[in-house]
């Protein structure tokens, strides 16, 4: 599918959250949601409805089915299987998940740029974190990774795309330098499965986490990827049914993978709904998603870069994202006027504190683009900024 076929306007109207002309430059953030996924999640909680798992009764058992099988699309989706697929609340549940309960707490190495739920959870379980600096275009240093890993580190996470910058991490070295000193990788796929196609197979990283509601998908369901032998060595993080063997007063045994870590009722009408995002992005194809954004990111960044009190960060290849500082104006007062104007951007730390430090800033405006954006959002992006210079003149 070309780039003109992805920027039509009759794939702008599948999304009824863009109705009006809004000018949508958050998708970062969230997604807006097909009308496809909308009827799947209406129809699940509605026409479908029906808990899984242990009923015995026709739609109960139709549910289960529809259900596992919103898990084997996903592990389908990144090259995995749908035994080492776990279903949570979103990529911060995932992380927290595996930072609890790996057997092997240790040192974890985390880079300048990682969101906070890839820094606080190794925090708070415990971990003993070492930090990578970044390199002048804002990518993770893995050479300076290199030197920095030792037989102590147990860890690797890091983010597959910055939430910022955009900056694409080579996945492949990562996974050989962690595994070279014997750690495991982790890598944040948030930014990177709803515009880059993910075999984690070919990554050969060990974890794999990411979140719905980025894929276009709805909010409060994620999953957590990792290879079987991990998985299997990591105890119950959480109690309650659907994670249990067998209960008794002095002794409970718990269920496999990913069961095991799937306590209580699931997320089932938000799974079905990853499924049909799931769907609707492999349908149009990433590898056009990935050209269409990278065409939109290419021309935001030679705009803006004409505009003499502006300072853009990150690469040039940055993947959907284009983040920026207006000098004199605060991001917060660019994002307010930008409102006024119809055009939806974010503005402050993106949840990455740290990385604000490193670039100087205390926040910056970003402008993330999706399948749904084209060339009309970039204008109206400018017009905003320049209406804004004439206002702080």
């Amino acid at each position: 599918m070309s780039t003109a076929t992805l920027a039509s306007a009759a794939l702008k109207a599948d999304f009824p959250g863009l109705a009006g002309g809004w000018h949508y430059l958050d998708t970062a953030a969230t997604a807006q949601k097909p009308q496809a996924v909308i009827d799947a999640t209406v129809n699940a909680m509605g026409r479908d409805y029906a808990t899984v798992h242990r009923g015995v009764y026709a739609r109960s058992a139709q549910m289960t089915l529809a259900y596992e099988a919103a898990r084997r699309r996903v592990a389908n989706f990144i090259g995995g299987c749908e035994d080492e697929v776990v279903f949570t609340r979103g990529a911060t549940e995932a992380i927290n998940l595996v930072a609890y309960t790996h057997p092997r707490k240790g040192r974890v190495l985390l880079s300048k740029l990682e969101h906070h739920s890839n820094i606080v959870p190794w925090q708070l379980a415990g971990w003993q974190v070492d930090v990578c600096p970044l390199t002048t275009d804002g990518r993770i240093d893995l050479d300076a990774a290199e030197r920095m890993l030792t037989a102590d580190h147990t860890m690797v996470a890091f983010a597959h795309v910055s939430n910022v910058l955009g900056s694409q991490l080579d996945v492949e070295r990562a996974a050989e330098l962690a595994h070279r000193v014997g750690a495991q990788l982790l890598v944040d796929g948030c930014q990177a499965v709803p515009r880059l196609p993910v075999d984690v197979a070919a990554l050969d990283c060990d974890y794999y986490v990411f979140s719905s509601h980025k894929l276009y998908g709805p909010t409060g369901i994620g999953a957590l990827w990792a290879r079987p032998e991990l998985l299997d060595a990591m105890g119950p993080w959480q109690g309650g049914g659907s994670m249990i063997d067998r209960v008794t007063f002095d002794r409970t045994t718990y269920a496999p993978p990913p069961q095991r870590f799937e306590a209580g009722t699931p997320a089932i009408v938000e799974a079905i709904g990853l499924a049909a995002a799931i769907d609707y992005v492999s349908a149009i194809g990433l590898p056009a998603i990935h050209a269409h954004e990278a065409t939109l990111v290419a021309q935001a960044r030679a705009e803006l870069g004409r505009i003499n009190s502006l300072t853009l960060f990150g690469p040039h290849d940055s993947a959907g994202i284009v983040s920026f500082a207006l000098d004199g104006v605060h991001p917060h007062d660019l994002g307010t006027i930008l409102d006024e104007e119809g055009v939806a951007i974010r503005a402050g730390h993106h949840c990455a504190q740290p990385l604000m430090e490193h670039l100087g800033v205390p926040a910056t405006a970003r402008a993330s683009f999706g399948l749904y954006n084209d060339e009309s959002d970039i204008a109206a992006l400018v017009r905003g900024i320049e209406r804004t210079r004439r206002i702080f003149g």
